[in-house]
């Protein structure tokens, strides 16, 4: 069974930073995509970064780029997104999913983890 369970999630000033984490297991992690997607209230899932199986191609959303980024390491099977600079409008739960394309498409991507919720302070 496929696990996803993200970690890093809370309180932040804007302007802070913040690092989240996902560990994988029960899937071979390094020939996935992996995803962070942002779900603010009453909005749906965004896909804000993508990184390939071999970490050579990432990709973000306009409103990310330049102030996030996304790594991942094979080796310990995890995916991780650096936070930066962050502004109110990124207060929202966090999920990292797992897929085989490089999509900034939700529906392209097959397994979930639980979301880890960030809140940014003004």
């Amino acid at each position: 069974q496929v696990h996803l369970v993200e970690s890093g999630g809370g309180l932040v000033q804007a302007g802070g930073s913040l690092r989240l984490s996902c560990v994988a297991s029960g899937l071979t992690f390094r020939t996935y995509t992996m995803a962070w997607v942002q779900q603010a209230p009453a909005k749906g899932r965004e896909v804000i970064a993508y990184i390939s199986w071999s970490g050579s191609t990432t990709a973000y959303a306009d409103s990310v780029k330049g102030r996030f980024t996304i790594s991942r390491d094979n080796a310990k099977n995890t995916v991780y997104l650096q936070m930066s600079r962050l502004k109110p409008e990124a207060a929202a739960v966090y999920y990292c999913a797992a897929g085989r394309a490089l999509s900034h498409s939700p529906n392209d991507f097959n397994y979930w983890g639980q979301g880890t919720q960030v809140t940014v302070s003004s």
